[in-house]
């Protein structure tokens, strides 16, 4: 599904972000990335959707090189994959189903993409995505009303709707109290194990990482130092990642 040939990445005032990476990750993997602010571990997530290009080497994704692709090429690539921030980025003054159906307005007729008329068919994927996760039975009420767990759920259920085949997150449960973080997590490994879809996540709790997670990617100054099972990270590990060793609060992520 994804590989990585040497893949470099060297911003524009010459900081080098991403350093001869190779690696490949199967479709139905659940991959977290962890590492220290600043180890290039957003950069390595948006390469694969092409919010930043790469420098060098080659990136395949879907039998299809990111680098080559253009225009309506790479509008229709970027359909399949869904990807999830740290912020929301909802609506809020409007109800959650809609900010749900804003994921359907690409595959829309453009006159109803500008109406605001959606197909009795997006409603349906729109409230199984909500069902999903969960908040069903908040279709109806605005985006403003929910606690901050529950628009990360929405944000979700848009991505979902989307009908993506790999999943990219961004540090998704950092702005999340420790309980509403692992209902989120249980979220992602629901859609994962039940939809066979791809989750791909940057995480700074590394406790969360290892228990959800099958596989862990340890970066460091731009650098692979880890990649294998969750289950085989331990203190030593943890050390070469973080370059020292670290206290219970930060495996926690506080």
């Amino acid at each position: 599904m994804i590989k990585f040939e040497n893949v470099n990445k060297v911003y524009p005032n010459g900081y080098h972000a991403l350093k001869n990476i190779s690696l490949e990750i199967n479709q139905g993997e659940f991959v977290a990335i962890i590492g220290l602010s600043g180890a290039g571990k957003s950069t390595l997530l948006r390469t694969i959707n092409r919010m930043h290009d790469i420098t060098d080497g080659s990136l395949v994704v879907n039998n299809q090189e990111v680098k080559n692709l253009k225009g309506k090429e790479l509008r229709k690539f970027r359909r399949k994959l869904g990807m999830v921030f740290q912020s929301f980025n909802l609506v809020t003054r409007t109800t959650v189903i809609k900010n749900v159906l804003t994921s359907r307005v690409p595959d829309m007729p453009l006159i109803n993409s500008i109406i605001g008329l959606y197909s009795k068919e997006d409603k349906i994927i729109a409230l199984e995505a909500l069902d999903k996760v969960g908040i069903l039975d908040k279709a109806y009420v605005r985006a403003d009303q929910l606690s901050g767990g529950q628009q990360q759920r929405v944000a979700l259920a848009r991505t979902l709707a989307q009908k993506p085949e790999i999943i990219l997150a961004d540090e998704p449960v950092a702005a999340l109290d420790p309980i509403t973080a692992v209902q989120v997590m249980d979220d992602f490994k629901k859609i994962n194990k039940e939809m066979n879809i791809s989750v791909l996540i940057n995480i700074h709790h590394v406790d969360l990482a290892l228990k959800y997670a099958d596989r862990v990617i340890g970066i460091k100054a731009g650098e692979i130092v880890y990649d294998g099972p969750s289950n085989e990270v331990d203190n030593e590990i943890l050390k070469q990642i973080y370059g020292r060793e670290l206290s219970e609060d930060e495996v926690m992520g506080a």
